[in-house]
């Protein structure tokens, strides 16, 4: 969802040679436990979340386990079983954006899509797709059929039952899955759209995502993610575990994934005092 979080940063020239001089400086220090694990999860995203956290803090919110699941996966499964499923909800009351935001979606959609070269109008899948209101307002009205992953229960079952419609006869699967346990089929999928929930993966977990989503496009196909994206560095937002990376960061992973960047476009619209939020297609 959209948020009015900002922070501060500085974005370094060499990531590798800053993850270098941590594990050279801390290799016989007691913390070299929380400095390890933490960069092997947010390996692209670590160095600015030491700026802003204390070491013990940040590993705790970060890779410490609740009941066998990571705390930073624990919060987020808790902050969203509070959020109603609702197009407030989605928004998180920024509902009057709702419309600019779509109308966004469906411009930048519309370079990959339906035309020689581009990604057929067979099937698309919604990742993090909350009630469906992406999908009701973007991808129903141009492919012929969906499946939508969310971790959500209720959101899924509100969005089959009462949102959708009659759009609900033409999805083809719902997956409740965090998109980290997400397993997807081969060659599959047209687009896949992933919208404010790369926010909440680690920096391993999503690389590994997109990796799985590569394997998972048909012929042209195309992967978009749309998020907050910082204006310097990274913030890590304990409350609902959600990473605003700067979109520098961003694509430092999805290269990591082995995809290439196709094209990055602004959405505009939003009140300049919100967290920039950036569409990125990639294949």
């Amino acid at each position: 969802m959209p948020s009015v979080v900002d922070f501060s940063g500085t974005l370094q020239p060499s990531h590798e040679e800053w993850v270098k001089s941590v594990y050279d400086e801390c290799r016989t220090s007691m913390s070299f436990k929380f400095h390890d694990s933490i960069i092997k999860e947010f390996f692209a995203s670590s160095q600015f979340l030491y700026e802003q956290m204390p070491l013990g803090k940040l590993h705790a919110v970060t890779c410490e386990y609740i009941n066998g699941e990571k705390q930073f996966y624990h919060r987020a499964q808790k902050f969203y079983e509070d959020v109603t499923p609702s197009e407030e909800g989605m928004m998180g009351d920024f509902v009057e954006l709702s419309e600019v935001d779509l109308e966004g979606s469906r411009q930048f959609l519309k370079k990959f899509v339906g035309g020689p070269g581009k990604a057929s109008t067979k099937r698309a899948l919604d990742c993090g797709c909350g009630i469906g209101r992406v999908s009701k307002g973007v991808f129903f009205p141009i492919f012929e059929t969906m499946e939508m992953a969310d971790m959500t229960e209720e959101f899924l079952l509100h969005a089959h039952e009462e949102y959708l419609g009659d759009y609900a006869d033409r999805v083809e699967s719902y997956y409740c899955y965090n998109l980290k346990d997400l397993i997807l089929p081969p060659i599959r999928y047209d687009v896949v759209w992933i919208q404010w929930v790369a926010c909440h993966l680690t920096d391993k977990d999503l690389m590994e995502f997109l990796k799985r989503c590569q394997t998972s496009l048909r012929p042209n196909g195309v992967i978009i993610i749309k998020d907050n994206m910082a204006r310097q560095g990274c913030k890590l937002d304990p409350t609902d575990s959600s990473l605003q990376r700067h979109l520098d960061v961003m694509k430092f992973i999805i290269g990591k994934a082995g995809l290439k960047v196709l094209d990055v476009q602004k959405q505009e619209g939003f009140p300049e005092v919100m967290v920039p939020i950036w569409m990125i297609a990639m294949r």
